[in-house]
Order: structure tokens, then C-alpha cells, then sequence
């Protein structure tokens, strides 16, 4: 595979089913509120993660029985420190969701609509290459059907971002969704608005600048204002361009290379303005779960908007369908969920909830190049090894 191909992969960090990228394994062990027994399939996914080079795991989930958190493996590979299931971690795509919601909570207050054409609200900055925001609306970037060229496709920024010598070079820059979207206007579109779905992080860059601009806030404020703080998600932060992740954490690793193999490097501190209102939050298992939960059981957004967002188009490059920031996916066992993956540098997850908001999943693994998020997944609803 060439080194663009192996990018594009890597550029998972910031884009939707960010797979895992390799470690020793390491012997799983059990965070204190799991041990008496269950969910022996999903410890076992956990396990297995782990002994595929994941540094470590940490979970929990949500459901009729109450609250499970488990972890495996290691929190810092230089300490043997395990990892915590109250671990803080970069969230990545997860991200999307949030912003997907302030836009649909604009459009109940009757303040913007989704059928608005982002030039309303941006006039020109979607332009050039063929690419004409008079031509796209807010829902077509929500769902992915704009055609925007995905700015962490380009070559000259993935050598800047997902490669050792761009990475430390640039760890700490700041990264303006100007010039971000800049990075994808260089660039003809997919496809004309409508005509198809590809993923695109420009996509969310652009949906947290009219969110901007219909608010007079950023993105952040707005996500706090709106659903961080009245959810209680203590542990949820929109970070800006602070490289810190909060404690209580792990360490975060990636191999930076067109191969997964070779050298590990902690990536943990990371400006994550390279990912913007496309990939930027930190959170934890539990919020998530606390976040999907509430959201698929309508105590987040009315129910015209919960139904726009869970109206779903056909996704070619991930499993199942993709919403307004919302992926639906049913599994073999004929569950259906409801949610969103993600990663960026170091740190790849997963947060999942069923459609009545009953049982939620949430994990993630503090490494970027191996490990399925897929099988815990199935392993927890549908009891699978």
C-alpha cells in the first residue's frame, strides 16, 4: 500500500471508524467495579484487543443492571501503569454528534434551518476547484453528501500531521478552520452536492463556523453552553488549542509511519485545533455513555430534530448508515445501535447506545494502529467471543 493509501487510514484519527493502529500485549486487568463476573464475551474482546498491540483499553457500559467498567493492558508503557475506566481520552470523530446537535438545537429555536445553503451564512468560503457553497445545504454537510473535498486526504498535511518528523514538528501549531477549509478548497470535490456520500472532516469544520455565525460564540462555548453542562458531563472538554489532556488519563501512542510497525511515540500532548469542530473533544466512557443515552432518549433535542438526525443515508466507507452526525448500525445478532467512532493521534473509540437509550457502550484504546473495535462491540450485545 502506498504511503497516501496508509495515510488516508491513518487520517482515521480524524475521520469516523478510526481503526486501531502496536505494542507488547499486555495481561488484561480488571478495573475494581468488574470483578464478581458478566460480560465474560466483552472481556474477552478486550483481551484480545490487547494481545493485538493495543496498549490498553478502557470501558464501561450502561444498562439494566447497572454500570460495568473494565480495563485491559496498560496506561503508560513506561511505568506499566494500568489504565483507569474513568480515563479521560481524546474522542475524536466523536465529536461530530455534539456539533450535529447545536446546529439541530438552532434549527428547533427556529434560528437556522438545515436547508439553508452554507453560503447564506458563509458566503464565498466554500469556493474554488469546483466547489460552490450556493450549491450545498447544512444537512448535506452533516450527513456527508456535500462532496467537500476531506482536507486530512491532502498529501503536503498528512506528511505535516500523521508523519514523526510533521508530527513533532507541528504538534503544537494552531491550525485555523480558515485554513483548514483553504486545505480542501485546493482540491476538486467528490462529487456534485447530493450526488453521493464520502466522508469528509471538512464537512464539521465548516458546520462550527456557521455555528459561529449564527451564535456570535465558537463551537465550544455553544457545546458547553448546551450540552456539556446541562448533561453533568464533568469529564467532557472542548479543549480549543490546549495540548493537555485532563487528568485522571493515559498516555496516548502512535507508530507516525506509513506502516504500523517499528517505533512507538507518545503522542498524548497534541494542539487539537489540527482536528477543529471535526475531531477536537475529550471525554470519558462514562459521559459518553451518559451523552448517547440521553440523546436516543430525547432529553437532548425535540423530537422533529431526533428524527432528522436519525434519518440515515447509505455509507460506502463505514458499517451501516450514517445520520446527522449519528451512525446507525445493526449487528448480527439483529441489535440495532446508535452512535458514533472516532480517533485521532494515539487514541481510538467507540461510544454506542441501543435505540431507547437503555444500554450504552463506551471504550477506548490509547493506541492508533491495531486492535477491532467491531468485536467488543458485538461481543456486548450480542454475547459473541
Amino acid at each position: 500500500m502506498s504511503v497516501s493509501k496508509r495515510l488516508v487510514g491513518m487520517a482515521a484519527a480524524l475521520a469516523v471508524a478510526a481503526g486501531a493502529f502496536a505494542a507488547p500485549a499486555v495481561a488484561s486487568a480488571a478495573a475494581p467495579a468488574e470483578r464478581g463476573g458478566g460480560h465474560e464475551g466483552t472481556r474477552a474482546a478486550m483481551n484480545a484487543a490487547v494481545q493485538d498491540g493495543v496498549p490498553g483499553v478502557a470501558l464501561q457500559t450502561k444498562d439494566g443492571h447497572g454500570v460495568w467498567k473494565a480495563t485491559a493492558g496498560v496506561g503508560n508503557r513506561r511505568t506499566g501503569a494500568p489504565r483507569s475506566a474513568q480515563d479521560n481520552f481524546r474522542a475524536g470523530s466523536i465529536t461530530k454528534t455534539f456539533i450535529a446537535t447545536v446546529l439541530l438545537q438552532l434549527e428547533a429555536e427556529g434560528r437556522v434551518s438545515l436547508d439553508d445553503t452554507v453560503d447564506k451564512w458563509l458566503p464565498g468560503v466554500v469556493s474554488g476547484n469546483g466547489h460552490d457553497g450556493r450549491k450545498i445545504t447544512l444537512r448535506q454537510l452533516l450527513n456527508h453528501t456535500s462532496g467537500i473535498f476531506n482536507y486530512t486526504e491532502d498529501e503536503d498535511f498528512q506528511r505535516e500531521v500523521f508523519l514523526a518528523e510533521g508530527f513533532f514538528k507541528n504538534r503544537y501549531r494552531t491550525w485555523t478552520p480558515k485554513e483548514i477549509v483553504g486545505i480542501a478548497m485546493a482540491h476538486q470535490p467528490e462529487f456534485a452536492p447530493g450526488a453521493g456520500w464520502s466522508y469528509s472532516n471538512t464537512n464539521y469544520t465548516i458546520a462550527g463556523m456557521v455555528i459561529k455565525k449564527v451564535t456570535g460564540n465558537s463551537y465550544g462555548d455553544e457545546v458547553r453552553r448546551r450540552v456539556i453542562e446541562p448533561l453533568g458531563l464533568h469529564g467532557t472538554y472542548m479543549p480549543g488549542t490546549s495540548a493537555k489532556v485532563p487528568q485522571t488519563s493515559s498516555r496516548a501512542y502512535s507508530t507516525l509511519a506509513a506502516t504500523p510497525t517499528g517505533r512507538i511515540y507518545d503522542v498524548t500532548e497534541l494542539n487539537p485545533s489540527v482536528a477543529n469542530s471535526a475531531g477536537e473533544i475529550i471525554s470519558n466512557s462514562g459521559d459518553l455513555n451518559r451523552f448517547y443515552s440521553a440523546l436516543l432518549r430525547g432529553k437532548v433535542l425535540p423530537a422533529k430534530q431526533l428524527a432528522e438526525m436519525k434519518t440515515t443515508v447509505p455509507a460506502g466507507q463505514v458499517d451501516g448508515r450514517y445520520g446527522l452526525g449519528l451512525i446507525e448500525n445493526e449487528l448480527s445478532c439483529g441489535v440495532t445501535v446508535w452512535g458514533h467512532s472516532g480517533g485521532i493521534h494515539g487514541s481510538t473509540s467507540m461510544a454506542v447506545t441501543t435505540a431507547d437509550g437503555k444500554h450504552s457502550l463506551s471504550f477506548n484504546f490509547n493506541g492508533d494502529w491495531s486492535g477491532d473495535s467491531a468485536k467488543i462491540v458485538e461481543a456486548e450485545y450480542c454475547g459473541t467471543e
